[in-house]
């Protein structure tokens, strides 16, 4: 069998030498690579460029989204001759050298697979608690899977059969495209390989705050396009981030034992988060941060549903 073909998008914006990293790990093992630029000010074009790859620089005009970058990277990439396979990768991660065969090996062997993932890792997860949190996050099992992040290997027929990513989605975008991808009747599989190496970089507690508030905008965002997705994150953020507060507000006025009550429900969540976490280091910083987590969650829920009542753009929400 004729060996697919791979070509690679990398999307970025002020990524520095994590984004060097990124584009030298892409360049000796695919075909092609483009990075989309989203209005960097450091000498990320200068570099790529300098490296060979393509450059596309966004329209500032338009609302920067990681969805309208990888479309973009896509067209400009298939624009150069067709291609069998695209790597998608943020530009905070480098690519594991491995990776691409053993992506492309599953993609040959199934023609029904649109997209291939595999495991991402921190380069260093114990820096902070943040970067911590991250490295847990990524850890999910291989085999079927319905969405992953943005880091994927997706068959290029699959992807025009979808029409790409949704540029209006600024958070999840990577979730409501593997749905959509599992709703065309494409199979999506997690590999038991390492496939890329991020660097998060998140040093204070206002970064986490604010990418806790994005994850909140995707859950409605994404969850309202494809329900029940996001389902049950959403009902804990009903209920830890707005229902059990006004509870507690309301006991302070009537009766001190409910808002003793809600102190404990809040103590047994954090807890049983805690033994989820046991042998992971920070793990009771974890556990107090994903208890709290809830309440920035519940802003960026609201910041979606008040969007889409004033059918406002949906903007992008930066944390770094």
């Amino acid at each position: 069998m004729t060996r697919p073909t791979l070509g690679a998008v990398a999307i970025g914006r002020n990524e520095g030498e994590r984004l060097k990293a990124c584009l030298r790990s892409l360049v000796p093992l695919c075909e092609r690579v483009v990075y989309v630029d989203s209005g960097s000010r450091d000498a990320s074009v200068a570099f790529a460029r300098g490296l060979g790859v393509t450059v596309v620089e966004l329209d500032a005009s338009v609302p920067f989204t990681a969805a309208r970058a990888r479309n973009a990277g896509f067209e400009a990439l298939l624009a150069g001759g067709e291609l069998d396979l695209v790597q998608f990768v943020d530009g905070d991660c480098r690519v594991e050298p491995g990776w691409p065969e053993a992506g492309i090996a599953a993609m040959q062997a199934d023609p029904g697979l649109g997209l291939v993932t595999g495991w991402r890792a921190e380069i260093h997860p114990t820096a902070t608690v943040y970067n911590q949190m991250c490295e847990v996050d990524w850890h999910r099992p291989a085999g079927p899977i319905v969405a992953c992040g943005g880091d994927m290997m997706v068959r290029v027929a699959a992807f025009r059969e979808i029409g790409g990513f949704d540029p209006a989605v600024i958070a999840a975008e990577d979730d409501e495209f593997c749905l959509r991808l599992g709703k065309a009747g494409w199979k999506l599989l997690r590999l038991p390989a390492q496939m890329t190496w991020h660097d998060a970089d998140m040093t204070r507690f206002s970064q986490w705050w604010q990418r806790s508030i994005r994850n909140g905008h995707g859950f409605a965002q994404v969850g309202a396009m494809h329900p029940p997705h996001f389902k049950r994150e959403q009902m804990r953020v009903w209920l830890y981030g707005l229902a059990l507060p006004l509870l507690f507000l309301l006991g302070l006025l009537t009766s001190l034992w409910i808002s003793l009550a809600v102190l404990v429900g809040y103590a047994l969540s954090f807890i049983k988060t805690l033994m989820g976490l046991k042998g992971q280091p920070m793990a009771a910083r974890q556990a107090a941060l994903l208890t709290l987590a809830k309440i920035p969650n519940l802003l960026g829920m609201l910041t979606y549903h008040r969007r889409r009542r004033k059918g406002a753009a949906m903007r992008i929400i930066e944390y770094k």
